[in-house]
């Protein structure tokens, strides 16, 4: 007889160590190979030149030492409607953290409840169903209970699936914030590269009125010419020609600064934009550092945001296979319960539940076989995107280092043949004015050297352009 008994408590413990072990079962082991990109590639080819120590500052745009510029930038980080934008994801991140930290959390919650019923004839509570109740203290077959009082919960995070939810969204919320860096440093360069458009604009214009100006001249002495007949109207009409190709530059250089200008108007929020004032265009100062490495992973702000999205998808693999273990929570009530309204609050209503909870996953149907193969899958969709953005980091600071080296080279010889034009325009003035060459050939040699600098503007614009690019390719100095 005590044998039976014997075996009669060990079978509970039993089936209670075969329902853990169920719940316990294994997982799929991760066969992923895809791993996040090593600081070995991150790289610069031996062929670029243009390298020193330095990296940006976290301002570099007041290294061109331009107020308006200043102006305009801090304006667009404060009013830009994508700066809002991305205000707006780090605050609803900072919100989602909140609403998974609140998981593991003491919940009290207060209730009343008030439940009118008529009691089955055939129910549990049969007895009590008949017009004449067999218990004096009922009065059936209608009874109206109350129940009044607080009630509880608390999840007991046994194996830190609330935890690692919570590590996942706060790395979500850190990859908002990061985002939000990188937002401001696209609009900081969006900014100085429109502001510049106009910049370099304006003084492509202001030479091409002058080039109008010479050719007007040049085209009224040939017609001139050719109306006494000292000429054919040939030489005339490809003046015209000449002056016509200079208009269209012009009226395409005035819809250009329109488009540059209401560009800048729409990225700094709107409203008024005072009118830009003439400044001469920077040099371009920004130099490739000698090595990259690791320290453009961590000054530029999408590629930090990528990396923290990776560190989420694996706390989320983690909280995935917590799911596949046991759950246990603690319930509880203390309040009143009557059947009957008057003795609801009465000393002897009050009642007090604790319940201890525990789940277990035994059988899911495959869900969460399928959670933890869509949490892996995602993590390896995040590192290949990680690794991408990188290479394509890595691709455009080589880039942008290799053609601001290459401008620069060509910028040199520009302003060589921008020496050599202005020489032979003072020199064809002074034969000119002592009657050795006509007016027309005077007027040539004007034309040269105003074609040659605009040509320089164009080419120290773009070198401005590109300064600017790499500013932003090397990540703006966020660190």
């Amino acid at each position: 007889m005590r044998s039976l008994k014997r075996v009669n408590k060990v079978k509970p413990l039993a089936l209670l160590c075969c329902a853990l072990l169920a719940a316990c079962a294994p997982m799929k082991d991760d066969t992923s190979t895809v791993k996040p990109i090593s600081q070995q590639e991150i790289v610069l080819p031996k062929d670029i030149k243009l390298t020193s120590q330095q990296w940006p500052d976290a301002t570099w745009w007041k290294h061109y030492n331009d107020p308006q510029l200043n102006a305009l930038i801090d304006r667009a980080l404060k009013q830009s409607p994508s700066i809002a934008v991305a205000h707006a994801r780090v605050a609803q991140a900072r919100s989602d953290v909140a609403l998974i930290e609140s998981g593991t959390q003491l919940k009290v919650n207060a209730m009343a409840q008030i439940n009118e019923a008529h009691v089955s004839s055939n129910g549990y509570l049969g007895p009590f169903a008949n017009d004449v109740p067999q218990v004096s203290a009922l009065s059936g077959p209608w009874y109206t209970e109350g129940i009044v009082g607080l009630g509880a919960t608390l999840d007991i995070d046994l194996w830190g699936e609330h935890r690692d939810r919570l590590d996942a969204v706060m790395g979500v919320e850190n990859a908002h914030k990061l985002e939000e860096k990188a937002v401001e440093l696209e609009i900081s360069a969006d900014v100085a590269q429109l502001y510049y458009g106009i910049q370099t604009t304006d003084q492509v214009m202001q030479r091409l009125g002058t080039l109008k100006q010479s050719e007007t001249f040049v085209l009224n002495s040939h017609e001139a010419r050719a109306a006494r007949g000292l000429e054919s109207h040939s030489d005339a009409e490809m003046a015209k020609a000449m002056l016509l190709t200079i208009e269209q530059q012009l009226s395409k250089a005035k819809q250009q600064r329109v488009a540059f200008r209401e560009s800048l108007r729409a990225l700094i929020g709107g409203g008024e934009l005072a009118e830009i004032t003439p400044m001469p265009l920077p040099v371009a100062q920004t130099q490739l550092p000698s090595s990259l490495n690791y320290q453009l992973l961590a000054r530029r702000p999408d590629l930090q945001a990528a990396h923290w999205y990776v560190q989420s998808s694996m706390k989320q693999i983690d909280a995935a296979k917590a799911a596949f273990y046991p759950k246990f929570d603690i319930k509880a009530f203390f309040g009143f319960d009557a059947l009957h309204l008057d003795d609801l609050f009465d000393h002897s209503s009050q009642q007090t539940n604790i319940v201890p909870g525990l789940y277990l996953p035994i059988f899911s149907g495959g869900q969460l076989e399928a959670n933890l193969d869509k949490t892996r899958h995602q993590r390896d969709m995040l590192i290949s995107q990680y690794n991408q953005a990188v290479l394509t980091a890595v691709k455009d600071v080589v880039v942008t280092g290799s053609a601001l080296q290459s401008l620069q080279e060509e910028q040199t010889l520009q302003n060589e043949k921008v020496s050599s034009a202005a020489a032979g325009m003072n020199n064809a003035k002074a034969r000119y004015q002592r009657g050795l060459i006509s007016e027309a050939m005077a007027n040539e040699a004007q034309r040269q050297w105003l074609t040659a600098q605009i040509q320089q503007i164009e080419m120290q614009g773009q070198l401005v352009s590109k300064d600017i690019v790499l500013n932003k390719a090397l990540g703006g100095g966020k660190i």
